[in-house]
């Protein structure tokens, strides 16, 4: 009984910390299309290599996938500390157990990742639904599949 209500809270730390992640995650894009972007493209796109890299939107936004790339990297690595420490109370930040439950988050983070987009590809191409809907059942999906595998299998071992 211990043990369920255990797995109970743990889960819901877990999620309402992904929730957490998806709003800081929005937050950083905006800022980086509102404030950072405009301020680096209007004083320094002159420079080729920050035009090309950044400012460009010919072929791709460069500014979006910039922010887009940054807003990931910064939510995955808190998340990771919040899941590690609070959720599976972890306290040990060895560099060498830290890095390889890092690189199993990482892993099984691509897998789920993989998850969603297939739950989302089905239910919006063979059951006609709205994106909305489809990312509503295939998110809370992915979650619950990452916290047991982060469960079993990245925060267990002590070294």
């Amino acid at each position: 009984m211990e043990e369920q209500n255990n797995i109970k809270k743990q889960m819901l730390l877990y999620l309402l910390f992904a929730i957490c992640m998806i709003v800081l995650n929005y937050v950083i894009q905006k800022i980086n299309e509102l404030v950072i972007a405009p301020y680096i493209c209007g004083n320094l796109g002159s420079v080729e290599i920050i035009q090309i890299l950044y400012c460009s939107t010919i072929n791709v936004d460069m500014p979006e996938l910039i922010g887009s790339i940054a807003a990931v990297g910064i939510t995955y690595i808190i998340k990771f500390f919040l899941d590690k420490c609070i959720v599976f109370k972890k306290s040990s930040l060895k560099i060498k157990e830290t890095s390889q439950e890092f690189l199993k988050y990482f892993g099984f983070a691509i897998l789920t990742t993989i998850e969603n987009i297939g739950i989302q590809f089905l239910f919006t191409n063979f059951f006609n639904a709205p994106l909305e809907i489809s990312i509503i059942v295939a998110l809370p999906i992915g979650y619950i599949t990452k916290f047991f595998l982060d469960r079993k299998y990245v925060f267990t071992k002590e070294y």
